[in-house]
């Protein structure tokens, strides 16, 4: 028994110290060999935006071309002369032409017809300007290039209403002989000397690139279509509102007929200068038409 005890005991111990042996063996390894790092956290890929793409370059479109100024239906510059005439002195300036207009109507038409019925401050521009408004709804009589009728409108008052006097022509009767007067071969012949500075006072009043002799023939036209009327014309007072009266109510006459009160001034202007003048005043107009279209030669 003693004998096998011992051993028992022998045995223990070397188990015993095998075990430490052991584990001291295992605390040696573990303080040796370092320690595993931590995983590293995954890198966050950001998806990579492609690269922008320039669009194609738009070609450059050119702005289109101003459109062609309108053709000139009545060029003033085709007249011709007969004979060839000495060099014509060089026209002047337009604001310096009055001079030149003074001496040259003075020499058509003597210097008592000019002083009688031409207002000559700025005639070109007058001229134009009147020209052009005989063609709309109000030709104001301080443009005019002439000087206005004298004396008052004159109307028969009615029981039916107020009409135009039938001896309100004779207001106009000195112009019309003055008007038809005139020498229109002379007198287109004038104007297509001094037919520039018309064309410049054309354009200065609103219409660059259109020619005023062009202007000239369609007012002509319209002109001569004015109404032939031979019954009494009807007319209305234009009622003004406020305490003052009017101290000229005779100018503010107009045609009881709206057609009538709704043609351009021109016609109106016929109308109101009687039949009879209106005749003599269309056939001088139809004259100076065929003048300034060059269906004649300036003589």
């Amino acid at each position: 028994m003693n004998q096998t005890r011992k051993w028992l005991i022998a045995g223990l111990a070397v188990v015993g110290l095998g075990a430490a042996a052991f584990f001291w063996w295992q605390q040696n390894q573990s303080q040796s060999v370092p320690p595993e790092p931590p995983p590293r956290p995954k890198a966050i890929v950001k998806p990579v935006a492609p690269a922008p793409v320039a669009p194609p370059p738009v070609p450059e479109v050119a702005p289109p071309p101003p459109p062609p100024p309108p053709p000139i239906r009545h060029p003033i510059e085709q007249i011709q002369a007969p004979a060839p005439k000495p060099a014509a002195q060089p026209l002047p300036a337009l604001g310096a032409s009055d001079k030149v207009l003074k001496d040259a109507l003075t020499d058509l038409l003597t210097r008592k017809t000019v002083l009688t019925f031409l207002n000559l401050d700025d005639f070109v521009r007058r001229c134009v300007a009147t020209v052009d408004n005989l063609a709309q709804g109000h030709a104001a009589s301080r443009l005019w290039p002439v000087v206005p009728t004298p004396e008052r409108f004159l109307v028969d008052e009615r029981a039916d209403g107020v009409f135009m006097a039938d001896a309100n022509s004779a207001r106009y009767t000195p112009f019309v002989r003055f008007a038809t007067s005139i020498n229109t071969a002379k007198a287109a012949a004038l104007y297509a000397r001094l037919y520039p500075l018309f064309q410049q006072a054309y354009e200065e009043l609103g219409y660059p690139g259109k020619y005023f002799n062009d202007r000239l023939v369609e007012v002509i036209d319209q002109m001569l279509l004015a109404p032939e009327l031979s019954q009494p014309v009807k007319l209305t007072l234009t009622q003004v509102q406020g305490p003052i009266p009017s101290s000229q109510p005779w100018t503010r006459y107009e045609f009881d007929d709206p057609a009538l009160e709704a043609l351009p001034a021109g016609q109106k202007i016929m109308i109101r200068m009687g039949r009879d003048n209106e005749l003599l005043v269309k056939a001088k107009l139809k004259e100076l038409r065929e003048r300034v279209v060059n269906r004649k030669s300036v003589r």
